[in-house]
């Protein structure tokens, strides 16, 4: 071979590797980054086995700190029609393990979208729940969202197979965020076929929501960020009005958006350490999920409750009431 061709050669060579380091970082820059949490020693075949070890042992949120035992299947933007002029798009996470399971709706607060809560779909179909991260509009109104909601969940209970036939359409249960809280409370409120919801620092807002509220009849779980460092925005009124089925508490040293996953994995402040940060956000979502699990498992809030105990003990859940 000539000097010319080996040069040549070894130009496109080079040209060659430095194009897949290109791709490779390119991908990982647009690569969601979620939290280093480990996978859990716990061995199921299926949810169904899963959720008989977990209701035969004794309740502890720590556990679902970890990743479940199963796989994860991804559909992103899935188109769900409600009706002739209304879509709904969300990003769905199946159970692999599962022929049939509950189905967590999880829905966003003021100007975020269901990207900011992939992270928690995911880690709960992990332990054998289908995840439904939803966008709706980011600005609400957000009781208007909550008919939006209500109807997506009307829509599921009666045809599951616009979502996916593995979907168990008597067990909903709808998790929101902050304004997204709102939403829910106002689904719950019109009797949205769901077994409970799950309300991650909750905002009250719109006129009409305390009614809403008094007329909810399924259990919910209100989780909240410290008040003592960052002073909650109108969340009183969710435990305050709803009349009876309904837990409440804090978890210690976080802030509002510790309640979701942001996809540029907003901090604090500067100042923050990116690591207290996720430590705050994987708190959460071990509460969601023990949380989830046991609606879906029992129909009430008594198993997660349970699982909090030792939490509370040592502090970093507090102000814990219940009625």
């Amino acid at each position: 071979m000539s000097t010319t061709a080996t040069t040549i050669g070894r130009s496109s060579l080079r040209i060659s590797v430095l194009l897949l380091i290109a791709l490779i970082a390119h991908a990982a820059g647009c690569a969601r980054q979620f939290p280093r949490t480990k996978v859990t020693p716990i061995k199921a075949a299926n949810p169904a086995e899963l959720q008989r070890y977990l209701l035969s042992s004794k309740p502890d949120v720590a556990q679902f700190r970890f990743r479940g035992p199963f796989a994860m299947v991804e559909r992103r933007d899935l188109e769900i029609p409600l009706d002739s002029d209304l879509t709904v798009t969300a990003d769905l996470y199946l159970c692999a393990a599962a022929s049939k399971a509950p189905l967590v709706i999880v829905l966003h607060g003021n100007n975020n979208s269901k990207e900011d809560h992939a992270f928690q779909a995911m880690h709960l179909a992990s332990w054998g729940m289908h995840g439904l991260a939803l966008d709706l509009p980011k600005r609400g109104p957000w009781i208007a969202n909550g008919r939006i909601l209500a109807k997506l969940v009307d829509t599921i209970h009666r045809t599951p197979q616009l979502v996916d036939r593995r979907i168990d359409p008597d067990k909903i249960i709808l998790v929101g965020h902050s304004f997204g809280a709102t939403a829910v409370a106002t689904a719950l409120g019109e009797a949205a076929p769901a077994l409970g919801g799950v309300l991650l620092d909750p905002t009250a807002i719109g006129r009409g929501l305390t009614e809403s509220l008094r007329r909810i009849a399924v259990p919910v779980m209100v989780i909240g960020a410290d008040e003592e460092i960052w002073p909650g925005r109108n969340r009183g009124p969710f435990y305050r009005f709803i009349p009876r089925g309904v837990g409440e508490i804090s978890i210690r040293d976080t802030v509002h958006e510790d309640a979701q996953y942001p996809n540029q994995h907003t901090l604090r402040t500067f100042e923050d350490d990116p690591d207290d940060t996720e430590e705050a956000q994987i708190a959460f979502v071990s509460a969601l999920t023990a949380s989830a699990f046991g609606l879906a498992a029992t129909g009430n809030i008594d198993y997660a409750w349970n699982s909090f105990e030792t939490a509370f003990r040592k502090g970093i859940f507090f102000n814990a009431r219940r009625k």
